[in-house]
């Protein structure tokens, strides 16, 4: 890989590799009223219709630029608020009140988003197409979609790239570390020895020989979502379902700032299932935002450049594989946009001399 080729990688994984889809925000982020999120190196506009379903634009006005969010909510379009221009969820300018009949009008001029809400988040689309017509189905871990399991979403934006967010669930090592005051993670011995293997969706990386002690296994999944599971076994204090799963996804906001997504599950049914939500909600919530304050001041106290001058170990394996695996997504995404650029290029050629062709 050439440094101008790595640079366009580094940069497409900044921002957020494309056509996937992303957690931007708590649902209850958004209301009737538009607002503006910074995701993925957009401004986005969201806002909700009046049956309550939410839609997505680039928050910027196809007509002069305007922010979109600070217009007006009619339904399934937004209004600029500068000149009244709409634009509906598709990205289709429907009207422009000052010149009626514009070539504006009826344009698909701005870009659009696929959204949809699930156990407590929206998930955008994060489509190269900027008016895709349907993009792949939204697929959560059988924990997240399944009537037997039970959860509750924890959000945070963490001052530090979401790629470090993502090194750092793939190391169960630190868990040993940096949270061994915790009441789940004090057990377990503080070397170990390291597996990677393939699984249905992705790879696990595990101690060898050490399962539901501590902090013990991590898998990486690519369902069109990309997403981490791992597991933390719990007391029989901590109620009923055994060990903890938790689900994570993570999603750039701007540079070094991060939109962190944890959804902590259990199985649980019946009287269990109520009785493990009071739990956590009158016990171990508090705990685990402790665990995640851990995390948080680690890797924002750590350098941007911090993974540039690093020494790995045999631990850094399931980094490592993580770290590569993303790099070759991007350099194939990088590689169909310059193809797609040339053949549009090359098809442009013989348009034009035809076009001189018939003029003389």
């Amino acid at each position: 890989m050439t440094a101008n080729s790595a640079d366009q990688v580094d940069a497409l994984l900044a921002r957020g590799l494309r056509d996937l889809w992303y957690p931007v925000c708590p649902s209850t982020f958004v209301k009737d009223s538009p607002i503006s999120l910074r995701r993925l190196g957009y401004k986005i506009a969201l806002w909700r219709d009046r049956d309550g379903a939410v839609h997505a634009l680039e928050d910027h006005c196809p007509h002069r630029g305007a922010p979109l969010s600070m217009g007006v909510n009619l339904g399934d379009r937004l209004a600029c608020p500068y000149h009244g221009v709409e634009v509906r969820c598709d990205g289709t300018v429907t009207r422009v009140p000052a010149s009626p009949g514009c070539t504006l009008e009826g344009s698909q001029a701005a870009r659009s988003f696929h959204v949809q809400e699930s156990h407590g988040a929206v998930f955008l689309f994060n489509a190269t197409d900027p008016h895709l017509a349907e993009p792949p189905p939204l697929r959560l871990p059988e924990e997240m979609t399944s009537g037997e399991w039970s959860g509750f979403l924890c959000y945070t934006e963490w001052g530090s790239d979401y790629r470090y967010v993502e090194d750092n669930v793939i190391d169960p090592m630190h868990g040993t570390f940096v949270h061994k005051q915790s009441h789940s993670m004090s057990e377990g011995d503080i070397s170990a020895k390291f597996q990677l293997r393939r699984t249905e969706h992705g790879f696990m990386f595990e101690k060898a020989g050490q399962r539901g002690v501590n902090f013990d296994w991590t898998e990486w999944c690519d369902t069109d979502l990309h997403w981490m599971r791992l597991a933390i076994p719990y007391p029989k204090t901590g109620g009923p379902g055994g060990p903890f799963t938790i689900i994570g996804s993570y999603t750039p906001i701007v540079e070094n700032v991060s939109a962190v997504f944890h959804w902590r599950l259990r199985k649980v049914s019946g009287w269990q299932r109520n009785t493990w939500r009071f739990l956590y909600k009158n016990r171990l919530e508090a705990r685990h935002w402790v665990v995640l304050e851990q995390d948080r001041v680690m890797l924002e106290s750590m350098e941007p450049d911090a993974n540039q001058r690093e020494h790995l170990y045999e631990h850094d394996v399931g980094v490592s594989r993580l770290r590569r695996h993303k790099q070759s997504l991007a350099q194939k995404q990088i590689t169909a946009a310059r193809q797609a650029a040339e053949s549009k290029a090359a098809a442009a050629i013989p348009a034009a001399a035809d076009a001189a062709t018939a003029k003389a």
